[in-house]
């Protein structure tokens, strides 16, 4: 029995050693902000993103224009008039939130962009990543962009250099 128990701990630590050697890391910071595309859909949606804000901004001040006039108005306007004024300046505000939300929202048309912008790069990216995997062996590759609490790191395998040569850049 005690055989036995030396024998499975023997090839557990031997299948943990094999598999040590075949994880490797990259950085998709690093290599998104060296790929020319990705840098130029950053800018495009950035600049998108300020003309819906700048559009929402405008339609803002709308809205407290109209408040400040209600204010200022409201003390010679009849019960009728205050709650049609009111209704109004509510009714502003929902639209501009739901417009706020059609167009930040998580199925917005920001997030619409974004997903055609960036998703026919990140596919060039994941194959030029499985192909270094795949040529030197590697079991799993992990992603520092995305992994929190990684407090060491061997720069022995980083991958982050070999997919930016598959990558041409």
């Amino acid at each position: 029995m005690r055989k036995i128990v030396i024998f499975t701990v023997l090839m557990l630590s031997m299948s943990i050693a094999a598999v040590g050697q075949t994880v490797g890391f990259v950085n998709t910071e690093t290599i998104l902000a060296e790929v020319p595309e990705y840098v130029q859909a950053q800018q495009q949606l950035e600049r998108l993103k300020q003309q819906y804000e700048i559009q929402l901004q405008n339609e803002v001040k709308i809205i407290e224009n109209l408040f400040s006039r209600y204010q200022s108005q409201k003390s010679a306007l009849g019960e009728m008039e205050r709650q049609a004024r009111e209704n109004e300046i509510i009714t502003k505000e929902r639209a501009v939130k739901e417009k706020q939300q059609e167009i930040f929202g998580q199925e917005g048309v920001m997030a619409a962009k974004s997903k055609e912008l960036m998703d026919p790069i990140m596919d060039v990216v994941q194959k030029a990543v499985d192909k270094v995997a795949q040529e030197n062996g590697y079991l799993l590759i992990l992603d520092l962009a995305s992994l929190q609490g990684v407090i060491y790191k061997d720069a022995k395998v980083d991958l982050t250099p070999l997919v930016l040569k598959k990558l041409g850049l």
